[in-house]
């Protein structure tokens, strides 16, 4: 019933948040976001690590066709889920200080999302799945296209396009598997495990499923929607882009592709990481020449995704654990680094490299903020990106030492790229002045106190999250390993 509750509080401050005017609009966003994660701890402090999936509900949706409003949590919807319900309200608490037009229409958007999200995170249903997954799409379609930047219309075109194909083959994907569950036809996710396939249906459906799951990752080289697309958004609808629904393909991967098509594993998953490793590659050299701030962000943000879904593909605990942990570190991270852009934009009108320089000079708590977010996104040991990314390299060598070679790249290009943009925009040769660059306000500075607060003590102790998803990781593995 908890993830019941957790899918239909945020669909009600959605309605809340039009009926509220102004201001009020993102208060009741806020504060709402707020009850949510309050709800997301109790369940956290109740869930066992071993105990299969829970908070269940039940109830037949459409049951002459096999579907059901089916949702319960695991340890990787968990932790997905507690990762959903801590950046909404950073997201939101982010926006504090800005003029946002039609705010009510802005808020009410974010928060239809904020359920969607939780639904795809806990669908136990294909058909159910793919609901949440089409009715996420919506709001952000309509964020990025009103309150986008000049190139808007062009910008979401090509992110609808994109991610409209790649939905349409999953559905051709769960069609295609519901009509081979064993009995009476069902969406049911134990049916749908359930289902016996032949080594070539196993690869039309891993190829229907990786499609669709790796246009929203993005895997390389579909890709080419979310550059433009992250620096075009408007601030908050990037951080949701990147901190939350592109979580939504690596967990597409592991609790719809793994589990189900173990044959085509073995004949397309090495032709899977090796599309993930060039992409680690390609989007850490490009993010090195990058002069737009944000836009160097969205290619370092494809070079953590693919090694993310690398380390799934290498059909290793470690790998696929430390898959998990850097979901959960990429996201505060990468929140934390749009915030730092906007912050730079707002005063500076300019997120240029060339056009920055010598903030620190005024800005001294600033730079420490972010300089600890830095660091946490080149994964330095005591910070949340270290033990995600040794998990992902160390699983990785298991399949392939020259994979986690080239895999490992990401770590070096990364620190190239984020410590000379630190460079250029708090020292640089340019000198900011101190009128320009006015003081954090009150909401800025507790955005940034939180993200690296999360980003220091998941760092230091990151025992509870290991633990929490280890038993739902050895299961799905376990599947995937089937022959």
């Amino acid at each position: 019933m908890l993830t019941l509750i957790l899918i239909v509080v945020p669909l009600l401050a959605s309605l809340a948040c039009l009926a509220a005017g102004g201001k009020l609009a993102r208060q009741t966003a806020f504060v709402i976001s707020l009850v949510q994660l309050t709800i997301t701890l109790f369940a956290v402090s109740q869930f066992v690590p071993d105990g299969g999936i829970q908070f269940s509900a039940n109830y037949y949706w459409i049951e002459d066709l096999g579907i059901s409003f089916r949702v319960g949590m695991d340890g990787i919807s968990m932790m997905l889920v507690l990762l959903t319900n801590i950046s909404v309200p950073l997201i939101l608490l982010s926006s504090w200080d800005r003029e946002i037009s039609s705010p009510k229409a802005f808020y009410s958007l974010i928060m239809l999302m904020h359920a969607a999200l939780v639904g795809v995170f806990t669908s136990m249903d294909g058909f159910l799945f793919y609901v949440f997954w089409e009715l996420a799409l919506i709001p952000i379609y309509f964020i990025c296209l009103l309150w986008g930047g000049k190139e808007r219309v062009r910008i979401t075109l090509k992110f609808f396009i994109y991610t409209l194909s790649g939905s349409l083959l999953m559905l051709v994907g769960f069609i295609y598997l519901y009509l081979q569950t064993p009995g009476t036809h069902s969406f049911d996710i134990d049916a749908l495990y359930a289902a016996v396939l032949t080594e070539n249906q196993q690869s039309f459906l891993f190829w229907t499923f990786f499609l669709a799951f790796a246009v929203k990752i993005p895997i390389f080289p579909l890709h080419t929607w979310q550059p433009d697309t992250y620096t075009d958004a408007p601030t908050q609808g990037t951080m949701l882009l990147s901190g939350i629904m592109l979580k939504m393909g690596i967990f597409g991967l592991l609790r719809w592709l793994l589990p189900v098509v173990p044959l085509g594993l073995v004949e397309w998953g090495p032709l899977a990481l090796v599309l993930c490793i060039t992409g680690i590659v390609y989007a850490s050299c490009l993010a090195l020449v990058q002069k737009d701030f944000k836009r160097l962000i969205a290619y370092s943000s494809i070079a953590h995704v693919g090694l993310i879904a690398a380390g799934i593909f290498s059909l290793t605990l470690q790998g696929m654990q430390g898959a998990m942990i850097q979901m959960m570190s990429h996201g505060i991270n990468v929140i934390g680094l749009f915030f730092v852009a906007d912050i730079i934009m707002t005063r500076m009108n300019t997120r240029r490299l060339d056009e920055l320089g010598g903030i620190s000079n005024h800005a001294p708590r600033f730079s420490v903020f972010y300089i600890i977010i830095l660091l946490g996104s080149i994964a330095l040991p005591l910070t949340n990106g270290f033990i995600g990314e040794f998990l992902l390299l160390a699983g990785i060598y298991k399949y392939s030492s020259i994979a986690a070679a080239a895999g490992g790249l990401t770590v070096i290009l990364g620190a190239v790229y984020m410590l000379r943009s630190y460079q250029a925009v708090m020292l640089g040769g340019k000198e900011t002045s101190a009128a320009v660059f006015s003081p954090l306000t009150p909401s800025e500075t507790t955005t940034l106190l939180i993200i690296t607060s999360l980003i220091i003590v998941f760092g230091v102790y990151p025992q509870p999250l290991l633990r929490m998803t280890e038993p739902a990781i050895q299961q799905i593995l376990n599947h995937a390993l089937m022959r």
